[in-house]
């Protein structure tokens, strides 16, 4: 144990000593002086206890009892190996003068913690060691059960419907090769919202394993795609799923609130509302592995900030105070900041479904564009695509872009007649 005083004033010869309490409390008997009660660290602030007595101590170097002491002018030290028993330490001015200003500091050094935190950062090393080449392997294994089948479109093709004209619109091209899908699966509980967060807590847990093993899987990817210009299959489908369930849980929970099912623990693609998909490469560049995901994504990180991040914006408040007349003015600052935008629409959106029981249609695409946004940035950041993402909310349950409906697809039942009107709403020719 070390102990250092320094007094304020230079000249003053300060005296610093450790000693039994007992004798201690015998010495300073009837001795005005003041005690330590109480040290807080956060904020730092020490708490005093004044002793009233009407003796001046002795002088303090002449006792006896001291296990350690030191006196002078400027700054006194003493070091003190820890021992059994109660013992207190005393900073007193060298002629036991009452009054005395220090500046006080102590530390200890404990031999034991050299080696404990050396056998911690070598087991923790050692399992770094152990454990990224197995997780690296579970996310392959997980990844190859191939690709997940493609999406069909509820009722696209039910009752006997058949398909438009023309055959299968094979042709079209879609805008993003990024496909996030929500599809509001009402009637939704009035009050469930308040209590998906614990609902929700399994899948947390599970996806802050899935997410660090999607950093280290796409770290591995990086090497790979610098190398050989492919990202390797197994790793996206991983990486992909790992996206889908992420996707699942915020559209159940305080990302969208879009459904009240409860989302299924699995990477692959189910029935459920929400659903996310990349399309997979066949190349990708080598060069902007390199800065895509940090440099030429920046402009989408500063939007997205504000929309999904919490930089949405905030003010200080000063409210001045005086202590009578010639005291000083005090101001008492608080600050006052939003939440992103994406969190105040899915309030406001809670809020309706409490007092209405309905979710606003037109709030709830703009919630969507904000995640497909989001989902869009994140899916080209993992490296996972090279065109770079549209500035634009695409607002809706379903991508613009030929991905599916946002409802049921009505499909002509029977071919047009000729002297009839046409059954799928076209003029007759």
């Amino acid at each position: 144990m070390l102990l250092r005083a320094t007094a304020t004033a230079p000249e003053t010869e300060t005296f610093i000593g450790i000693g039994p309490t007992r004798d201690l409390d015998a010495y300073l008997s009837n001795v005005a002086h003041t005690v330590v009660a109480d040290v807080q660290y956060d904020p730092f602030e020490v708490g005093y206890r004044n002793v009233t007595g009407d003796e001046t101590a002795a002088a303090p170097e002449e006792q006896p009892f001291w296990a350690v002491s030191a006196v002078g002018a400027g700054t006194q030290q003493v070091e003190w190996d820890l021992r059994e028993g109660n013992w207190t330490v005393v900073v007193m001015n060298a002629d036991a003068s009452p009054g005395i200003e220090v500046d006080l500091q102590a530390g200890a050094h404990i031999d034991v913690l050299g080696p404990i935190a050396l056998a911690t950062a070598g087991g923790a090393a050692i399992l770094l060691i152990i454990g990224l080449p197995l997780l690296l392997a579970g996310a392959i294994g997980l990844g190859r059960h191939g690709p997940p089948p493609p999406y069909a479109a509820p009722h696209a093709m039910s009752h006997g419907a058949t398909a438009p004209p023309g055959g299968p619109r094979s042709h079209e091209v879609r805008a993003y090769p990024v496909h996030l899908r929500g599809d509001l699966d009402e009637p939704l509980s009035r009050g469930l919202w308040l209590i998906k967060w614990a609902a929700a807590i399994p899948h947390f847990i599970v996806l802050l394993f899935l997410h660090i093993a999607f950093l280290f899987a796409t770290l591995l990817a990086g090497f790979a795609i610098l190398f050989t210009s492919r990202y390797p299959r197994a790793l996206f489908d991983f990486n992909v799923g790992v996206l889908r369930w992420t996707w699942r849980v915020a559209f159940y929970t305080y990302s969208a609130l879009g459904t009240d099912r409860y989302p299924p623990f699995t990477l692959h693609r189910t029935d459920y509302p929400a659903d996310f998909d990349v399309e997979y490469p066949e190349r990708l560049s080598r060069g902007l592995v390199l800065i895509k995901w940090w440099l030429l994504a920046i402009p989408h990180y500063l939007v997205l900030a504000v929309l999904a991040g919490g930089w949405l914006g905030g003010w200080s408040t000063g409210i001045a105070t005086g202590s009578g007349a010639g005291g000083d003015d005090a101001t008492d600052n608080g600050t006052w900041a939003f939440g992103s935008l994406l969190g105040i629409l899915v309030l406001f959106a809670a809020l309706a479904l409490l007092f209405t029981g309905a979710y606003p249609r037109g709030l709830f695409d703009f919630v969507m564009g904000i995640n497909r946004w989001l989902y869009r940035v994140w899916a080209y950041a993992a490296l996972m695509r090279d065109e770079y993402p549209p500035f634009r909310f695409d607002q809706g349950a379903r991508d613009p872009d030929g991905r599916g409906p946002t409802g049921p697809q009505k499909l002509p039942t029977s071919p047009p007649t000729q002297d009839g009107p046409s059954t799928s709403g076209l003029p007759r020719m």
